[in-house]
């Protein structure tokens, strides 16, 4: 069976692609698994980097948190804010030569809202009233309310990219499967390997600047520690993306090692969280929310723990994100002031060191993907932290589905989570809080004024006045951070580390898009 399903995903690509070239410059990266079918309008197990290495945007998102034209020249927004007139790029074709024009985005607007319930957590989705062919290279899109995030999500890896017409699945249709991952991008996928790699050779009718290697393989690494050991020997060229890639003690030791490789960390990019449930005793008491956010000393544990790699957070954005530096106060190291908190409360210290009120014993779980190292000696610092103020932790560590079922259905005291990072952060994700089955909304559900909070968000997305959607997202992240629903961590960042033999690797704007076609071999 693996043999056949390597051959008919290496055939298919092949019917669309072409045959594989000779390589006359090869780059070697490493992913924990195959990169998927690459449907540009579907999720897991597509991997992001890869889809949008091989599918591209109307509009590009920019570090500085501004879009640029991309497949799109150009676009206008009517005064309302509900209709947006794009006009697309000319002689942009797809990879298997089929144009890229008006016809060809319709058809993948049409796909994506054919199968709008999947993408429900994305506001911009349910805000599309119809799509419209204007001209050959004019596209329209109008809205039925406005979404002033519209673009920020049109730049999104997924789903608003673009599968040539010809490879879509029957009457035009991609949520059940596509025929081939034929997109725009300076990348196309050539051959699969399940289990040992995926190939991508460069598109060679690119209508931008064509990679500087010819061929890009992507081999399965699973394990951290054995690509630490793939990039040492030779094996990769390149290890990039979230710092879980290799350990972080790898990560110091191989920046430190000089000649033979390079390394580098990005600006903060999301921020590391767990969620407290408000729904759910004990952390349905604020008194106790607070106090945890007082116990814990992150300054230690970002040392020792993630050895200094990621900065402490203090609140749930990083103040860099738009719109997120409110002048809010964070809730410091303060192991005194959580006990007296929880006195207060009412919280009473018992002979076995575990506080307890009515009866009931203050304890909580902290739950985690069981094979997440990292996430293990994080719970297992909070649970030290924790039982000094009298709160008894229990650890739960599982699978990652069963953590996910548990942050869709409310079935936590305290979760490990993200913020998504740039350009989904703040828009795209505070939207996603009013979706039951994300930890955010499980964890706010219980407040009351979770109602408030969500018409909030409606608003802020809905205005065009630039000075009333600051008003709106200082009340809103205020009202968030003063229930204390939330614990940051540190701020997540990208680490790179390259042989020296590769040059030009730098960051993207995003953590899910790596700049391959911008890297290229070292002089000798």
């Amino acid at each position: 069976m693996l043999k056949l399903a390597t051959l008919a995903v290496a055939t298919m690509a092949a019917s669309f692609l072409g045959p594989l070239q000779t390589a006359a410059a090869q780059l070697t990266y490493s992913w924990p698994s195959n990169v998927g079918s690459l449907n540009p309008h579907l999720y897991a197990p597509n991997q992001m980097f890869a889809q949008a290495s091989v599918y591209e945007p109307l509009v590009r998102y920019r570090g500085d948190g501004s879009v640029e034209p991309w497949l799109a020249t150009s676009w206008t927004i009517s005064e309302d804010g509900r209709t947006y007139e794009f006009a697309l790029r000319p002689g942009v074709t797809f990879s298997d030569g089929t144009p890229f024009d008006a016809a060809a985005v319709k058809a993948n607007f049409d796909a994506i809202l054919a199968n709008r319930p999947r993408h429900a957590w994305l506001d911009l989705v349910q805000q599309i009233e119809r799509t419209e062919v204007v001209g050959p290279l004019a596209f329209r899109l109008v809205l039925k309310a406005p979404h002033y995030p519209t673009l920020l999500e049109l730049s999104l890896p997924r789903p608003f990219r673009f599968l040539s017409p010809s490879a879509m699945g029957p009457g035009g249709t991609t949520a059940v499967g596509i025929r081939g991952p034929v997109g725009t991008g300076p990348w196309r996928l050539v051959d699969t390997q399940l289990g040992v790699s995926d190939t991508f050779e460069s598109n060679p009718g690119y209508w931008g600047t064509r990679p500087i290697f010819d061929r890009l393989v992507v081999k399965v690494i699973p394990d951290p520690n054995t690509r630490v050991i793939a990039l040492q020997t030779g094996e990769i060229d390149l290890v990039y993306g979230a710092a879980g890639q290799i350990p972080s003690e790898a990560f110091v030791r191989l920046r430190q090692m000089g000649s033979n490789f390079a390394a580098a960390v990005s600006p903060p990019l999301a921020t590391r969280v767990l969620a407290m449930n408000s729904a759910r005793f004990p952390t349905d008491d604020r008194a106790v929310r607070l106090a945890i956010n007082h116990a814990v000393d992150k300054d230690t544990l970002v040392r020792t723990v993630l050895d200094g790699i990621e900065p402490r957070a203090d609140f749930l954005f990083a103040p860099r994100v738009p719109y997120a530096d409110v002048g809010l106060k964070p809730y410091g190291f303060d192991r005194d002031a959580a006990a007296r908190m929880l006195d207060a409360a009412g919280w009473t210290l018992g002979r076995d060191g575990v506080r307890a009120k009515d009866g009931r014993r203050l304890a909580v779980e902290v739950d985690f993907v069981g094979t997440n190292a990292q996430q293990r000696a994080i719970a297992e610092v909070l649970q030290s932290d924790l039982g000094r103020v009298g709160i008894d932790v229990r650890l739960i560590g599982e699978e990652e589905s069963s953590i996910l079922a548990r942050q869709k259905d409310g079935r936590f005291g305290l979760i490990f989570g993200e913020t998504w990072g740039p350009p989904y952060d703040p828009a795209s994700f505070i939207s996603s809080m009013r979706t039951p089955s994300h930890a955010d909304y499980q964890a706010q559900v219980g407040l009351p004024d979770k109602p408030g909070i969500d018409a909030t968000i409606a608003e802020v997305l809905a205005t065009t006045d630039e000075t009333e959607r600051r008003r709106l997202y200082a009340k809103l992240l205020t009202t968030l951070h003063e229930a204390a629903i939330y614990l940051p961590i540190s701020h997540s960042v990208a680490i790179e580390v390259h042989r020296t033999s590769i040059t030009d690797v730098g960051f993207g704007a995003t953590i899910n898009e790596i700049p391959f076609a911008a890297m290229r071999p070292a002089a000798r």
